[in-house]
């Protein structure tokens, strides 16, 4: 019997399209949008239009039959599918609305509701929080006992993080521990504990946290192929946005549900691959045409953002990069100002040029709000944020609250401010409850005791050696009927401890204000002496007080710059507290607010005017990120992110910064005076940048 084979054939079918994708889009933006089937790979310089693109393939794949629902649009925030899918429904109709777009933990919930009972959960399992799931580890940590060990144990927040930076980064909880918080590697047995038991918790109760949407989803989808292929069939047109930031977890799973037919684009840029430490994985990129060999990669280049005096600058710079996909980006934007380089003789001088410019740039007609301050670490604004304040400009910062928000400056501040005002009521009620054993009870009657009745800071020494009454109990009653022999009872006993011990603390207050009271010296000298009775305080209240002292290292340097303290007390005293300074907007939507911001707060966002500052070896890159290559790279893909965040205007400022004096801020004493290692490279700050000097009048 003869056999006939039957093949397949496409009969051709013309679309009227209702976009003109050839009059909307540029060469590479077409090409990408016009292909349909198989894995792409889209590398998307800075401002080259990646969401424009992905909003227009969207749209055609809805033009030519694809139903909207089997389209799967995978972004990093829900309010960014939904402006993509708005825009999409705007430049075509209504239909693009339908497609299945969201988060990778929104889609991961959505399955995981539908085939919970494979994965050991009820459908209606409860998801928890960051705040439920810290209040969770909680309460297994003081079960444990780990509230009461005799050595300092990780708090709740910090054992929380930990153990998710563990998932997201898919390595040992003790290489975070030992990287991030080397002082708790004793208590490395009972976070691990913890750990366990956090899991068990969870499954037992039918919780899940962030983390474990995304781990069970994948789990699902292993180990249940027939749930993988159906899943996979369904959504048989997968886009992923910011792929650059996307962690193993996701990654894995954008594999598995395009493992059916992969059919899927990523869009990302490897030069903007920054958030490492929250668990993206620069791999995952470069690493895709492994994954699929025959991918087709199209590279973005035109830019929309930049003038090219700008955009050489910026080539320049990614050029060395270690591992890259190779672009030039390129605009027919107009504008011929190279990008201006500045070297100060020190950080006061810096923030001084930064504020003077700014100011004259808001006279040439540019609003604050269109200007942009940016810096490695939230610290390296505090300098500068005083400066602004004298200068009474407005401003929001980005990536940490306010320098002089920071509860440990505050702290230190309101030292001070006593030492300046004794009738300080507000200080004394927050120093005097940084004091173990005395709440706001106790803190209200001595408060009131020192201004309202008027017996000033010798009040401390009487409380100490008087034995005062407080909250109706009076140490020397309990003393007498110590030294007579009588029985005490338990609680008496803790009361006789308990007071003893801050009544010693309060001793220690009274010493330290005494020498904050010689009018002779300097608001350096003061900080010192505040920071030597703080140091105890400061290192039991935070546990990232490693972290946080580079912010009492910048109070010591801006103190120097002072000699009376009344001087420096008002200008550090800028603006009423505000919660967090993070997403901050202003109250009147008209103000001119600028913008201070880190430079991973910054990605995704232009400005007219971007000043750089601290490009010193050791601040970028961090000293902190010396270890490895990889490290050292992600922190020239920073500065790339940055120089990329500006329109006209690009100035880029080196403070030679030095830090000398006595006590704790001697003991870390430093010069550092090299610029950046990366503008040393390809003679860029010759070839593309415009030197500056600066001269006083």
């Amino acid at each position: 019997m003869k056999e006939y084979k039957l093949k397949s054939y496409n009969i051709r079918k013309d679309i009227n399209y209702k976009i003109n994708y050839e009059a909307e889009l540029n060469t590479a933006q077409l090409e990408a949008v016009k292909i349909k089937e198989g894995p792409v790979l889209v590398i998307a310089g800075a401002g080259t239009g990646k969401t424009k693109t992905l909003v227009y393939r969207a749209a055609r794949l809805v033009e030519e039959g694809v139903r909207p629902e089997n389209i799967l649009l995978l972004t990093f925030t829900r309010k960014a599918a939904l402006n993509m899918l708005k825009r999409a429904s705007k430049i075509l109709d209504e239909r693009c609305g339908k497609i299945s777009g969201g988060t990778f933990h929104s889609f991961a919930n959505l399955i995981l509701r539908k085939y919970a009972k494979f994965a050991g959960f009820n459908g209606n399992f409860t998801i928890i929080d960051e705040n439920d799931a810290e209040n969770a580890i909680g309460i297994i940590r003081a079960r444990l006992g780990y509230n009461k060990t005799e050595k300092r144990f990780p708090l709740k927040h910090t054992v929380a993080e930990l153990i998710s930076k563990s998932v997201n980064k898919n390595i040992p909880v003790e290489f975070i521990l030992n990287t991030e918080y080397p002082h708790f590697m004793d208590s490395l047995e009972g976070i691990k504990i913890i750990q366990m038991e956090y899991t068990k918790y969870k499954k037992e109760k039918m919780l899940m946290d962030y983390d474990d949407l995304l781990l069970y989803l994948k789990l699902l989808l292993k180990e249940n192929e027939e749930i993988r292929k159906k899943i996979s069939n369904f959504y048989k047109y997968i886009m992923i946005d910011e792929y650059q930031d996307t962690n193993k977890i996701q990654a894995d799973l954008a594999y598995l549900i395009a493992s059916e037919h992969n059919n899927i684009m990523v869009v990302g840029d490897d030069s903007q691959s920054i958030y490492s430490f929250r668990g993206a994985n620069f791999k995952n990129i470069m690493d895709f045409p492994k994954q699929y060999p025959n991918c087709k990669i199209i590279t973005l280049e035109q830019n929309y953002r930049s003038t090219q005096p700008i955009l050489d600058f910026t080539n320049a710079l990614i050029e060395n990069a270690r591992e890259k996909y190779s672009k030039k980006l390129f605009t027919k934007m107009e504008g011929d100002l190279k990008p201006v380089y500045i070297e100060t003789d020190d950080t006061f001088m810096q923030s001084k040029f930064v504020v003077q410019r700014v100011l004259e740039l808001r006279e040439e007609g540019i609003p604050l709000n269109k200007i942009a301050v940016l810096f490695r670490n939230a610290w390296h604004s505090n300098d500068l944020e005083i400066e602004l304040a004298s200068a009474n400009i407005k401003y929001a910062k980005y990536g940490g609250i306010k320098f002089t928000e920071a509860a440990h400056i505050k702290d230190i501040i309101s030292y001070l401010k006593i030492s300046y005002n004794p009738l300080d009521s507000i200080s004394w009620f927050r120093i005097l409850q940084l004091i173990e054993g005395i709440g706001e009870k106790t803190a209200e009657f001595i408060t009131e005791e020192i201004v309202e009745n008027n017996k000033g800071i010798n009040f401390l020494k009487d409380l100490v050696f008087s034995g005062a009454d407080i909250n109706g109990v009076n140490i020397n009653e309990y003393k007498k009927r110590y030294d007579d022999n009588r029985t005490l009872s338990q609680s008496d006993s803790l009361k006789i401890n308990y007071h003893k011990k801050y009544y010693k603390d309060l001793y220690k207050l009274f010493i330290m204000l005494e020498k904050l009271s010689d009018r002779n010296l300097t608001p350096f000298e003061l900080i010192n002496i505040a920071y030597d009775y703080y140091k105890p305080i400061f290192e039991n209240k935070y546990d990232d007080f490693n972290k946080r002292f580079k912010d009492i290292e910048s109070l010591l340097l801006i103190s120097q710059r002072y000699k009376k303290l009344s001087s420096f007390l008002s200008d550090m005293t800028i603006e009423p507290i505000e919660e967090s300074q993070t997403h901050a907007e202003p109250e009147d939507k008209d103000d001119e607010i600028l913008v201070l911001s880190t430079i991973h707060s910054a990605k995704g966002l232009e400005w007219h005017t971007v000043f750089v500052i601290y490009l010193v070896d050791g601040f970028l890159p961090s000293t902190m990120s010396l270890s490895s290559v990889e490290e050292i790279e992600e922190e020239r893909r920073l500065l790339y992110v940055a120089a990329t965040r500006a329109k006209q205007n690009l100035y880029l400022i080196k403070p030679n910064y030095s830090k000398k004096g006595g006590n704790y801020f001697q003991s870390s004493y430093c010069s550092l005076s090299e610029v950046t290692r990366f503008l040393k490279e390809n003679n860029i700050l010759e070839k593309y940048t415009e030197k500056w000097v600066l001269s006083n009048e």
